[in-house]
């Protein structure tokens, strides 16, 4: 049996570049200070020797582990149906990447999982987390407090404790009840007087916000059915909106999911979409919503930027910049959150 190669250490690179161990620690950190001429040497000698640093003894002494947990209050089944997920994680993905940090992926299957969630946080095994996809009853803020571990939210906070003064929470989100407005007023704008709505889980804020903006048009008593941010939850709650109103002449889906639901039951009952029934969506999850039949009218919100300036604004805390990270921000009364704008996208269904 044949012994394995002794591993590259820092001081044979340093000597492969003929500079001080020193200057080879710099340019391997990515520090700044060393020369250009210097920093290729460097680099040469680590691809020509194979050297990998040791992140063990790194993090004995910086204490950072250069990982980042990202924590999605859903089951699997959900995040990994769901393009919105993937999206989001997408931009966490490459945010973390570009600066060397690596991400794990903690989801939660069921209130045991909540604890296991709060316990790997307290281990110091991270340096910080990306939550997202939060209910309001949810434990994990209170858990992630608990363990003293830097956050970011992913949505608009409405948990208990969450506008403490002394320990603002920091959050990224997209303008829900604007963008819900803007597509309201377009069905408005084109002649429809019954316009329904198929809200998200109105435990989260995202779907609270954007039944709000509903309601800022048409009114009080709008014509609402409660849906889960999927498409079989779309399906359940058009078919409930045909009972109760079946001449209704428009809806307002919460997101893309629920309004392709929409889409497959209206086709059943044989209503021609926009002709005698018009729909608009949330998300614009591109090319989810150019592939429905016919192509969707919807809200974007930019997903995968949400996730790259959650991921940015954490590692900004981390390094010990409390600055606000560069951001379009429509909420000057929150200045732990950056809210990002909305746009309506004109498509074929409305």
């Amino acid at each position: 049996m044949t012994e394995s190669a002794p591993r590259p250490t820092l001081e044979a690179v340093a000597a492969r570049a003929g500079v001080s161990r020193a200057t080879a620690s710099r340019v391997v950190r990515g520090g700044d200070g060393v020369r250009e001429p210097l920093v290729r040497k460097v680099m040469r000698a680590v691809e020509e020797l194979g050297y990998v640093p040791n992140q063990a003894a790194r993090s004995l002494v910086t204490r950072r582990h250069d990982a980042v947990a990202v924590v999605i209050a859903e089951p699997e089944t959900r995040v990994f149906a769901d393009p919105f997920f993937a999206l989001q994680l997408r931009g966490i993905s490459k945010e973390l990447t570009a600066h060397d940090n690596q991400l794990v992926l903690l989801l939660t299957e069921g209130r045991e999982d909540h604890a296991r969630v709060g316990r790997y946080l307290a281990g110091g095994h991270v340096d910080g987390a990306l939550v997202f996809s939060l209910h309001l009853d949810d434990p994990l803020p209170g858990l992630i407090r608990g363990a003293g571990v830097p956050a970011v939210f992913g949505g608009r906070p409405g948990w208990a404790g969450a506008e403490d003064e002394d320990a603002p929470t920091v959050y990224v989100d997209c303008d829900n009840r604007g963008g819900a407005r803007d597509a309201v007023r377009h069905l408005v704008e084109l002649g429809r007087g019954r316009i329904a709505h198929i809200t998200g889980p109105l435990d989260q804020t995202s779907a609270a916000d954007r039944l709000d903006g509903y309601r800022d048009t048409v009114g009080e008593t709008g014509l609402v059915a409660e849906g889960d941010f999927t498409p079989a939850g779309g399906e359940r709650a058009m078919r409930e909106l045909l009972e109760r109103c079946p001449d209704l002449d428009a809806v307002f889906a919460a997101n893309d999911l629920s309004a392709a639901g929409a889409l497959r039951v209206l086709r059943e009952r044989g209503r021609r979409v926009p002709e005698d029934v018009a729909v608009v969506g949330f998300d614009d999850m591109v090319p989810f919503a150019e592939q429905t039949d016919p192509p969707l009218t919807t809200v974007r919100q930019e997903i995968e930027e949400m996730g790259r300036l959650m991921a940015r604004l954490l590692l900004t805390r981390l390094a010990g910049d409390t600055a606000r990270p560069p951001g379009p921000d429509t909420d000057a009364e929150t200045p732990a959150g950056l809210v990002l704008p909305t746009t309506l996208i004109r498509r074929a269904s409305a």
